[in-house]
């Protein structure tokens, strides 16, 4: 499908609310259960033209802010072990293309973690459009991918007595984020 109707839809640079917007991950504990946390927002902007499906998307994630609810896992996390957040603050996404399957829509891009680029699919669900009390023209969705964390670089782990290992490979990332088309 090269172009899609979505109700609501307006053409323009759409710049994400940091406040109402939130990324959070998460991943397998010791084979039993998962942690899940949350990252800092920093910026994202959507150029969307007249199609849908050309719209260009590029966000910036605050790795620093990482939050599991246990401190001494974040800063563990923070270290050279896991994200090295001295060296790589942020994380990236720049989107290369946007699709329409089966009922589905799917945005295209390049993560970059740690300074390593791996290209991912994000499944998109619009929440919809409409405007605020004070003017703004603002959107919502929520988007969802999996990726194996050793890609971009994070592998440490440690070995259970129990078999197994501490931390799992796949991580779900989860997007839940509203923003507001710019005005002219």
């Amino acid at each position: 499908m090269t172009s899609i109707d979505i109700p609501g839809y307006r053409a323009g640079t759409w710049v994400l609310d940091p406040s109402h917007s939130e990324v959070t991950f998460s991943v397998r504990h010791m084979m039993i259960s998962k942690v899940r946390g949350t990252f800092g927002v920093k910026s994202a902007t959507l150029i969307a033209p007249e199609n849908p499906l050309d719209a260009r998307v590029e966000a910036s994630v605050d790795v620093t802010s990482i939050d599991t609810k246990d401190e001494g896992r974040d800063t563990h996390l923070r270290s050279g072990d896991f994200f090295d957040t001295e060296n790589f603050p942020t994380m990236e996404f720049v989107s290369t293309g946007a699709r329409a399957e089966n009922g589905e829509l799917f945005v295209d891009g390049d993560l970059t973690i740690r300074g390593i680029t791996k290209p991912v699919s994000f499944e998109l669900d619009f929440g919809g459009f409409g405007s605020d009390p004070w003017g703004n023209y603002k959107a919502g969705a929520s988007a969802k991918t999996v990726i194996n964390r050793e890609d971009f670089g994070l592998t440490w782990n440690a070995a259970l007595e129990t078999g197994g290992v501490l931390v799992g490979k796949d991580v779900t990332i989860s997007l839940d984020l509203q923003g507001a088309l710019q005005q002219d």
